[in-house]
């Protein structure tokens, strides 16, 4: 199943960031109560990293009220392989762009 990063930023002023903290500890979801908060090191953000199906899907994991400035992102993974074949594709045949001999 696809992974998603939700990044949901909010006001820096302490009122303000100890009310978003507080809908998401409210609303009982498994998601939002295992948000984590960057707040304490100035960045006044949350990040969820959800499974679901799609964009749409993670998305209506944020409360409404947050969803028009929060980011969602589909996380990849990459092997070696995969990295060394688009390089040798895109930069004349070998890894690296060196063109060999």
């Amino acid at each position: 199943m696809p992974r998603f990063l939700i990044e949901v930023p909010h006001p820096p002023d302490t009122l303000s960031c100890a009310r978003v903290v507080q809908v998401f500890l409210a609303s009982g979801s498994h998601y939002l109560t295992h948000a984590d908060w960057g707040c304490n090191d100035g960045v006044h953000k949350a990040w969820l990293v959800v499974e679901v199906d799609g964009k749409a899907e993670a998305m209506a994991i944020v409360p409404p009220a947050f969803r028009h400035d929060a980011t969602i992102v589909r996380l990849s993974r990459f092997t070696m392989s995969q990295i060394e074949r688009t390089l040798a594709k895109h930069a004349g045949g070998t890894p690296g762009g060196e063109s060999g001999g």
